[in-house]
């Protein structure tokens, strides 16, 4: 089979390189959760663990959207990305839940933090989190996977920074609710953008139309082609990052298809929506049809 939809952008070696950065702070974390007793750092090793996990998931599903396409699986592994950012959304949005609720309990039950302990760590895990970012900065907004990974490590960055305000608080003023504080901080930064991944990649997987692409507007495009006569059974999705798709029964006049130019209007239906709206189109695909063929069809739609 040769189909060929675009080699994408994976970027692996950049997220091999977080997740080796990644990796490394989440043991240093660990260790300085059990030393210290702090939530804020138990917490942002929790986030470290599964932004392990999410940059590990990455990093497979980077190597998965390379596939080429086969007989079973037509598109490839493209959408192996989506799954992944989707993965990694969630995991983010329940870490942050646990956040908010141990943070509560524990302005209610102070518990102790060593506060000297507390800085160290978190120090060793802002540098090697700006490290992070510093490697996938470039590639961020080359597909969903990019910015759920991009996500991942600036929400432990601003982690790593709300633990070290709270260890010098509490090494100033002896208040352990300021570790509590800053668990809650972190988690009030991951819950949102975690919500908004989760919405863009659900839009995604439930194959709503392209943002940016308004089938109205498709359609009266489309109706303006000379000699169509109506459309329906319109759809459009997005497979992956960058691969938006279509396809039309489109209702054309009987003498197109014996005057030779039927074949000549698929090339003016496919430029169509290629080039006139804000999401270029490549991949479309429309059935041409005489008057009174949608009676043969099972239901079909507008």
């Amino acid at each position: 089979m040769s189909h060929n939809h675009g080699a994408p952008e994976t970027h692996r070696t950049r997220l091999a390189i977080a997740f080796g950065i990644t990796a490394a702070i989440l043991l240093a974390e660990v260790v300085g959760a059990v030393l210290t007793g702090s939530l804020a750092l138990l917490v942002d090793a929790g986030h470290m663990l599964t932004d392990t996990g999410g940059l590990l998931m990455a990093l497979v599903a980077a190597s998965l959207t390379l596939r080429a396409p086969t007989s079973r699986y037509t598109w490839g592994f493209r959408r192996a990305e989506v799954l992944a950012a989707t993965a990694q959304a969630g995991i983010l949005l329940a870490v942050g839940v646990y956040a908010l609720v141990e943070g509560i309990r524990r302005l209610v039950e102070p518990a102790e933090v060593a506060s000297g302990g507390l800085l160290i760590f978190g120090v060793v895990g802002l540098v090697g989190n700006l490290a992070s970012m510093a490697v996938l900065n470039a590639g961020r907004s080359a597909n969903l996977n990019l910015r759920a990974a991009f996500l991942e490590v600036t929400v432990d960055a601003l982690g790593s920074v709300a633990v070290i305000v709270s260890a010098i608080v509490i090494a100033i003023t002896g208040w352990t609710g300021a570790d509590a504080i800053a668990g809650m901080l972190i988690a009030a930064f991951i819950v949102p953008r975690s919500l908004l991944l989760l919405r863009e990649t659900s839009h995604v997987l439930l194959e709503a139309a392209p943002r940016g692409l308004d089938l109205d507007k498709v359609r009266e495009h489309i109706l303006r082609v000379p000699h169509v006569v109506s459309v329906h059974d319109l759809h459009a999705s997005q497979i992956a990052t960058g691969l938006p798709t279509l396809s039309a029964h489109v209702v054309i006049a009987e003498s197109c298809f014996y005057d030779g130019h039927a074949s000549r209007m698929l090339d003016e239906l496919q430029a169509c929506v290629a080039g006139h709206f804000d999401v270029s189109v490549e991949h479309s695909t429309f059935q041409l049809e005489p008057a009174g063929r949608n009676l043969h069809e099972g239901a079909a739609h507008d």
